[in-house]
Parts: structure tokens; C-alpha cells; sequence
């Protein structure tokens, strides 16, 4: 029985290094940003590829962003009680890979985000993908990883209905 909590010990913390270090990547790479780039104007990468810097006060496609600034306070609180949550969900269930991966990824985009929003009073944007004239919303790593968590909270789903 100590193996098992040793065991289950090790495997949160594994997760929870992930997510601490998609989260040191995300801060730093913001800083980067606000360090070097000027606020919506673009500087190209490639042809599909700009870094512009943006700041979004809303949520996901600046949902909410024009609402007056409750919206900061709104996602900052729905933020760290996600964040809690999902802390507590790989815990108990850190053996199970693909989920925990999951919310590991998931944990740092939302701690990165709530960080910007207590700092800057808006998430921190600056991958500017485009083709044809067509931009996807900026966005950031954290916003990257909590896409790529949801992508393997649906695929875990999947297999797990499927078994």
C-alpha cells in the first residue's frame, strides 16, 4: 500500500511538472512578446505566420471583450476554480495517461491565462496564423495546450466508450 501512494505521489507530481513547465514556457514567452512586439502591429514569420500582439480581455475568440471589465474577475475566479478541480481530477486518477496528460496541458493554459488577466487585465496574444486574407484569433502556448487537452479529453472518451 505505500508503493501505491509513492507511486501515485510521483505520477502528480509528473503531471503537475508538466504543467508548471507549459506554464514557464507560456510566461516567458509572453514576456518575450510584450518585450519586443508593438500592440497590433504584425511582424511576419512566414507566408500563414505573424507575431502580433494583442491582448483579449474576453474569452476564447474575445468572447466578452467589449463587456465593460466584470469579465476579467468573471474568468480570473472560473480560472482557479477550473485549475483546483482539475489539480484534485488528476490526483485521484494519475495512473490514467491520457487524462491526466490531458489535464495537465489543460491546468497550465488556464493558470497562464489567469495569470494575464491578474497582471495585464487581459490574456497576453501574439500567434497570428492567417491564409488567403483568413486570420485565425491570436492566440498563445497557453491557449495551444488547453486546445491539445481537449483534443485528448475527447480522444480518452472515445476509447474509453469504445472498450
Amino acid at each position: 500500500m505505500a508503493s501505491y501512494k509513492s507511486n501515485n505521489k510521483q505520477s502528480l507530481l509528473l503531471w503537475l511538472g508538466l504543467s508548471s513547465f507549459l506554464l514557464i514556457l507560456d510566461q516567458l514567452t509572453k514576456i518575450i512578446a510584450k518585450n519586443n512586439l508593438f500592440e497590433g502591429v504584425s511582424q511576419p514569420v512566414t507566408s500563414f505566420l505573424n507575431w502580433t500582439l494583442v491582448y483579449n480581455s474576453g474569452a476564447a475568440f474575445s468572447f466578452l471583450a467589449q463587456a465593460g471589465g466584470w469579465q476579467r474577475w468573471f474568468f480570473t475566479g472560473v480560472g482557479i476554480i477550473a485549475a483546483l478541480v482539475m489539480i484534485w481530477l488528476i490526483r485521484k486518477n494519475c495512473h490514467q495517461t491520457i487524462f491526466s496528460l490531458a489535464l495537465s496541458l489543460i491546468l497550465s493554459g488556464a493558470i497562464g491565462n489567469v495569470i494575464d488577466r491578474v497582471l495585464y487585465g487581459a490574456v497576453v496574444d501574439f500567434v497570428d496564423l492567417h491564409y488567403m486574407g483568413w486570420h485565425w484569433p491570436a492566440f498563445n502556448i497557453a491557449d495551444s495546450a488547453i486546445t491539445i487537452g481537449v483534443i485528448l479529453l475527447i480522444i480518452d472518451e472515445i476509447k474509453r466508450v469504445n472498450k
